[in-house]
C-alpha cells in the first residue's frame, strides 16, 4: 500500500509539472502594421496591453510583433502622438497569430491660447514635523527626506532616493531652505543609486517644518512644497557619532562662554555598496558620498549678527557590472533576461555653497537680513558598457527557481556617455521683517546670476547578426544619440510683499495673510505675478477646530532642465509653468489615553497650465519643452499623530490622488472623420492612493528598548514607453511596499556622568521587512534576432533593494 501511495505522488507531481509546462506555453502572437490614413508607416508608435508590463514600438516600416497570453482578455492599444489613440479587445488562442493593419487617423487643431510637536495652532499651512528620535530612524539614506515620505501627500518611488514629489508634482517643483537660504540639487543625476548624500545634515538641525501646497509669498517661485529648516545655534557645548553597516557620522556644537560665537558643524559618510550587493545586477560598486558643513553665528554688536552657512559634498558612484539575471513576466508566462557586461561607469558630482548672512535688529519691532550666497556644482557621468543579453521564455521548476525553456530574443548593446556640467548661481538677498501691534508685515528683493556650462554627448548602438538599429546595408547607425554644447549666463530679479492681519474678537481668532511674489528672468524675458492669500480661522466656541484655507496663483520658471529636450536641444521661448491652489483643512486636537492627538484633514485643487511635459526613469527627469499641456491635480489628505505611546511622537497618514494633463494641438481624427482629442493622461506622479506610518514604542517597564516602523504603500505609477519624443501612459509600474523596523537599545541614557556622554544607543535594523520585489524603473530591451522570429521591446523590470540588515551605534554628548 505504502508502495502505492508513493507511485500515485510520484504522477501526481509529474501531472503538476507538465501542467506548469503547458501554462508557459500558453502564449499568442499579435503582428501588424501601423500607418496613417495615406499609408505611410508610423515609426515608433507605442504597442502595448492596457494595465500590462508589456510592449513594443514599431519599425521603420511600421511593423511590430508582441508576444501576449492566450485565453485571456486583453486590450491592445496602439499610440502615436497627433494620431487617435487605437484600442481593441482580443482573445486569442494558445498558438494563434493575430495579423492586422492600423490606419490612424490626424486632423490639424487650432491652437490654444497661451516647534517639534504639531499640538500648537498652526497660522499657515506649514506643519512642524517631529524630530526628536531622527537619528534611530530605520531607513538607507540617512537623509532627512526619508520622514517626508511618510506625510501625507508625499511620494517616493525609491528607498535609496531622498527626492520626492508632492500632490501629483515632479522632484523639481520642491523649495528647500536652510537658515533661509535656497538649497540647489546637482542637475544630471540618472539613478537612485548615484545620489548619495541630501544637503540637510540630522544632527545639526533644530526644526522641521513642511507644506505641501498654499504656502505664503516669502517662500519662492515652485508649484508644490517647501521645506523650511533651521539649523541649530547651541548654548553649550555638545555632538554625536553614528556608526554603521551605512556608513557614518559626527557632529559637533558649542558656544562661547558669552554665547556671542556659536558653531555647529558636520562630517558624514555614507556607502551604499552593501544595499548595492543585493541587486540583480552583479558586480564592482564603488559608491562613496562624503559631505562636511557647518553653520556659524557671531554677535559683532547686540544689534547686528553675523552667521555663515559652509558646504561641501563629494558624491562618487563606480560601477563595473559583470552579470544580471532577472526573472519577470506574470504566473501564466515567465521570462528570463540575461546579461554580460563589460566595462564600467564612472560618476562624480561635488557640490560647493557658503553663505554670509548679516541680520540687524535697529528696533525690537524690525528686522533686516542682507545675504550673500554661492553654489557651485561640477557634474560627471561617464561610461562604455557593452552587454550581451538574451531573453528566454521560463517555467517554474520544483525548487522554485525559474528554468529556461526557449529562446526568444538576443541582441548587443553599446551605452556611452561623457556628460559634464557646471552650474555657478550667485545671489544677493535682502528680507525684512516689521512686527505691528496685530500682525507682521515682511518683504524681500533677490537679484541672483546662473552661470551654466553643459555638454551632453550620450549614444547607444544595438547590434545582432552582424546588423544595428535601425538597419541600413550602407552604414551602422546608432540607435540613439544626443550631442550638445549649451552656455547659459543669465539673471533673475525676483521680490515679495506680504502682511499677515492678526483679528482677534469674542467669538473667533483669525489670521489672513496677504502676499504678492513677482520674478523676472532675462533668459526669456518674462515677468511673473504671485499673488497668494491664507486665512486661518479658530472659533472660540470649538477651540479645538482650527480652519485654515489658502490660495493663490503659483509660478515656476524654468531654471535649466526645462529647457532641454533629452537631444540637448535648448528651447528659449519655454514659459513659467503655472498652478492656480486652492487648499482647505481642518486641524481637530483631541485627548486620548490622556494624551494629545491631532487630526489633519486637507483638501486641495491645483489648476496646471502652460506645462511642460516630462518622463521619469528611476530619478531622471527628461523634460520634453517641444510640448505644452495643461492639466490638473486634486485629492484629499489624512494624517493623526500624536502620543500613542508616552514622549514618542507616531503618525498614520493616507492620501488619495487624482493627477493628469492634455497636451495642446494632441489632436486625431476619429473613424466619421471628425475632430477629436484624445484628452488628458495620467502624469508620471499620478498614485491614486498612498498610505503610510511612522510608529515609535517602547517597552513601559523598560524605556531602554525601542521600535521604529516605517511602512509605506503606494499604488502603481504610469510609466512612459521606451521613445525619448513623448510621454505616455500606455505602461505602468506596479505598487511600492516596504517596511523598515528597527529595535533599539540603550547602552547609557540621560546621564552625562561617563566621561560627559548622555546616551548610547546601538540599533538593529531590518529594512525590507517583507523582502517585496518594488520596481523602480524599466530596461527597454530591443532584440533583433530570435527563434521565433521576434523584433520587438521587452520591459525588463528593475528592482529596488531587497531584506538587508544593519546595525547601527549611536552616542550623544
Amino acid at each position: 500500500m505504502l508502495r502505492m501511495d508513493r507511485l500515485r505522488l510520484a504522477y501526481q507531481i509529474l501531472f503538476f509539472f507538465i501542467s506548469l509546462t503547458g501554462i508557459a506555453q500558453q502564449t499568442a502572437t499579435i503582428e501588424g502594421w501601423v500607418s496613417d490614413t495615406n499609408g505611410n508607416p508610423l515609426f515608433s508608435a507605442s504597442i502595448g496591453i492596457e494595465n500590462r508590463s508589456m510592449g513594443t514600438v514599431t519599425d521603420e516600416d511600421g511593423y511590430f510583433t508582441l508576444t501576449v497570453p492566450a485565453s485571456e482578455e486583453l486590450i491592445l492599444v496602439i499610440y502615436f502622438l497627433g494620431f487617435e489613440t487605437h484600442k481593441e479587445s482580443l482573445n486569442l488562442e494558445p498558438s494563434e497569430v493575430n495579423t492586422e493593419r492600423y490606419r490612424l487617423k490626424l486632423e490639424v487643431k487650432k491652437l490654444d491660447d497661451v516647534e517639534v510637536f504639531g499640538i500648537k495652532d498652526r497660522e499657515n499651512t506649514l506643519v512642524p514635523i517631529n524630530i526628536k528620535s531622527i537619528d534611530q530612524l530605520p531607513n538607507t539614506s540617512g537623509n532627512i527626506e526619508s520622514i517626508l515620505k511618510t506625510l501625507p501627500g508625499v511620494v517616493s518611488g525609491s528607498e535609496l532616493s531622498s527626492q520626492y514629489s508632492v500632490r501629483g508634482g515632479s522632484f523639481d517643483e520642491n523649495l528647500i531652505y536652510v537658515n533661509g537660504i535656497e538649497i540647489y540639487r546637482p542637475l544630471l543625476v540618472q539613478s537612485a543609486q548615484q545620489e548619495g548624500l541630501s544637503f540637510v545634515n540630522p544632527s545639526m538641525v533644530s526644526s522641521i517644518q513642511f507644506s505641501a501646497g498654499g504656502f505664503d509669498a516669502e517662500y519662492g517661485d515652485k508649484l508644490s512644497s517647501v521645506l523650511d529648516i533651521k539649523y541649530r545655534q547651541p548654548t553649550k557645548f555638545g555632538g554625536s557619532v553614528m556608526a554603521s553597516f551605512l556608513g557614518g557620522s559626527a557632529h559637533v556644537e558649542g558656544s562661547s562662554k558669552n554665547n556671542r560665537f556659536t558653531h555647529n558643524t558636520g562630517i558624514r559618510y555614507k556607502t551604499t555598496k552593501y544595499l548595492l550587493g543585493n541587486l540583480d545586477i552583479k558586480g564592482d560598486y564603488k559608491p562613496s558620498f562624503t559631505d562636511l558643513q557647518s553653520f556659524l553665528t557671531f554677535d559683532i554688536t547686540r544689534s547686528l549678527e553675523l552667521s555663515v552657512l559652509a558646504n561641501y559634498s563629494t558624491n562618487k558612484f563606480n560601477r563595473a557590472p559583470e552579470n544580471r539575471s532577472t526573472n519577470f513576466g506574470s504566473f501564466q508566462q515567465g521570462f528570463n533576461f540575461t546579461v554580460y557586461y563589460e566595462g564600467q561607469e564612472v560618476d562624480k558630482f561635488d557640490t560647493y555653497l557658503g553663505a554670509v548672512t548679516l541680520n540687524l535688529h535697529p528696533g525690537d519691532n524690525l528686522s533686516l537680513k542682507l545675504t550673500g550666497s554661492a553654489f557651485r556644482s561640477n557634474e560627471e557621468i561617464t561610461y562604455d558598457i557593452l552587454q550581451q543579453y538574451w531573453i528566454n521564455l521560463a517555467t517554474r521548476s520544483s525548487t522554485g527557481r525559474n528554468d529556461s525553456l526557449i529562446n526568444i530574443g538576443v541582441g548587443t548593446s553599446l551605452d556611452h556617455a561623457r556628460n559634464h556640467l557646471v552650474a555657478s548661481i550667485y545671489s544677493l538677498e535682502h528680507k525684512g521683517t516689521y512686527f505691528l501691534t496685530a500682525g507682521i508685515m515682511k518683504w524681500g528683493i533677490k537679484f541672483q546670476q546662473e552661470i551654466i556650462d553643459d555638454k551632453l554627448n550620450e549614444w547607444q548602438m544595438i547590434d545582432s547578426a552582424g546588423h544595428s538599429l535601425p538597419y541600413s546595408d550602407e552604414e551602422v547607425n546608432l540607435f540613439h544619440a544626443s550631442k550638445s554644447n549649451n552656455s547659459l549666463n543669465n539673471s533673475r530679479l525676483s521680490g515679495f510683499l506680504q502682511h499677515t492681519f492678526n483679528i482677534g474678537n469674542k467669538k473667533a481668532d483669525i489670521s489672513l495673510t496677504l502676499g504678492v511674489r513677482s520674478q523676472y528672468w532675462t533668459y526669456n524675458k518674462e515677468i511673473t505675478f504671485s499673488p497668494r492669500a491664507n486665512l486661518t480661522f479658530i472659533p472660540h466656541s470649538a477651540s479645538n477646530f482650527t480652519w485654515h484655507l489658502a490660495t493663490g496663483l503659483y509660478y515656476q520658471p524654468p531654471f535649466y532642465k526645462e529647457l532641454r529636450d533629452p537631444y540637448g536641444n535648448l528651447y528659449p521661448e519655454t514659459k513659467a509653468q503655472r498652478a492656480f491652489h486652492i487648499v482647505t483643512g481642518t486641524d481637530y486636537k483631541f485627548r486620548a489615553w490622556d494624551r494629545p492627538f491631532v487630526f489633519t484633514t486637507e483638501i486641495y485643487y491645483k489648476h496646471l497650465t502652460r506645462l511642460t511635459p516630462y518622463k521619469l526613469d528611476d530619478v531622471r527627469l527628461q523634460y520634453l519643452p517641444m510640448y505644452n499641456a495643461k492639466g490638473y491635480a486634486a485629492g484629499i489628505d489624512f494624517r493623526v499623530y500624536g502620543e500613542f505611546v508616552p514622549g514618542s511622537e507616531s503618525w498614520f497618514s493616507l492620501s488619495f490622488l487624482s493627477t493628469k494633463e492634455d497636451i495642446y494641438n494632441d489632436y486625431i481624427i476619429n473613424r466619421d472623420r471628425k475632430v477629436a482629442y484624445p484628452g488628458y493622461y495620467r502624469r508620471p506622479t499620478d498614485q491614486w492612493m498612498n498610505f503610510s506610518i511612522f510608529f515609535q514604542d517602547y517597552l513601559p517597564s523598560n524605556p531602554n528598548y525601542k521600535v521604529h516602523i516605517m511602512l509605506i504603500y503606494g499604488s502603481g505609477l504610469p510609466y512612459s514607453g521606451p521613445l525619448y519624443s513623448r510621454p505616455s501612459d500606455v505602461f505602468h509600474l506596479g505598487a511600492y511596499r516596504r517596511i523598515d523596523i528597527g529595535f533599539s537599545r540603550s547602552i547609557i541614557r540621560n546621564t552625562e556622568k561617563n566621561f560627559g556622554i548622555k546616551s548610547i544607543w546601538i540599533s538593529v535594523e531590518i529594512l525590507n521587512l517583507l523582502d517585496t520585489q518594488n520596481v523602480v524603473s524599466y530596461d527597454w530591451v530591443r532584440t533583433v534576432e530570435n527563434d521565433m522570429g521576434l523584433n520587438t521591446y521587452f520591459a525588463v523590470p528593475n528592482y529596488l533593494t531587497r531584506r538587508s540588515f544593519n546595525v547601527k551605534l549611536s552616542a550623544n554628548f
